[in-house]
């Protein structure tokens, strides 16, 4: 099957297949322009085991430009991680912006907190070591915060992608965007199933479950962009 990846077994197969036009992009556009610390957190997830799950760099250059379009001053962030998406983010809000930050993985979080400190962004950032949907229940308990938000990063668990997507159209702005990571899912999404390998299947699901029903969602304008393992931008129109 020629448009499967050439490793079916690489845990988290790169969207661009060429190694040689990966490296030249990041060598081209991307790191000379990345920031000290955000090199240092990379750096230090690369050996993490579970370290395929950072954020695309070349992925994170876009989402920067995102926000500085945007003017972004108040954030979300649905999974952490190790914090190279949201210590991108805290260096392209202003001073005074705002991320609050949920993730149950603190350990994984604390990797990366000595760059954000030495980045002196720490106290735009207010991290809940808490699942996401109660968080963002409770936030919308206060009316106060309804359509108050400029932006929102997803990436986590995917079965509860559509989950946060209800809840954050309704904190997020006219006009603010919400992007939500790993929507081609290595490019399996367009594999035959029989292709995919077991332990995938569950995932590869939820993310072609989500792909339609955003689709199909008036209330916002879309773009499936083919960077990093697939990058949903969203705007909310409605």
């Amino acid at each position: 099957m020629g448009d499967s990846p050439k490793d079916k077994h690489n845990p988290n197969p790169d969207l661009l297949q060429s190694d040689k036009l990966r490296k030249y992009i990041l060598e081209c556009s991307v790191f000379p322009r990345e920031a000290e610390a955000l090199k240092e957190i990379r750096n230090a997830t690369a050996s993490h085991p579970l370290g395929f799950m950072e954020m695309h760099p070349d992925a994170g250059q876009l989402m920067g430009l995102v926000l500085n379009l945007l003017n972004a001053k108040k954030t979300i962030e649905i999974g952490v991680f190790t914090g190279y998406s949201l210590l991108l983010t805290a260096l392209n809000i202003p001073h005074h912006g705002k991320i609050i930050a949920m993730d149950p993985d603190r350990e994984a979080y604390e990797i990366g907190l000595p760059s954000i400190k030495k980045a002196g962004v720490e106290h735009k950032i207010e991290f809940i070591e808490s699942p996401a949907l109660p968080i963002l229940d409770s936030l919308l308990e206060d009316t106060n915060n309804e359509v108050s938000f400029d932006f929102a990063f997803v990436d986590a668990d995917k079965d509860n992608y559509w989950n946060y997507h209800e809840r954050l159209l309704k904190l997020i702005k006219i006009g603010g965007i919400i992007i939500y990571d790993n929507t081609l899912w290595g490019g399996m999404v367009a594999w035959p199933e029989e292709e995919v390998p077991a332990i995938k299947r569950p995932f590869r699901e939820a993310v072609l479950s989500f792909n339609k029903a955003i689709s199909d969602d008036c209330r916002i304008e879309i773009a499936l962009a083919s960077i990093g393992d697939g990058f949903t931008i969203c705007r909310r129109c409605l």
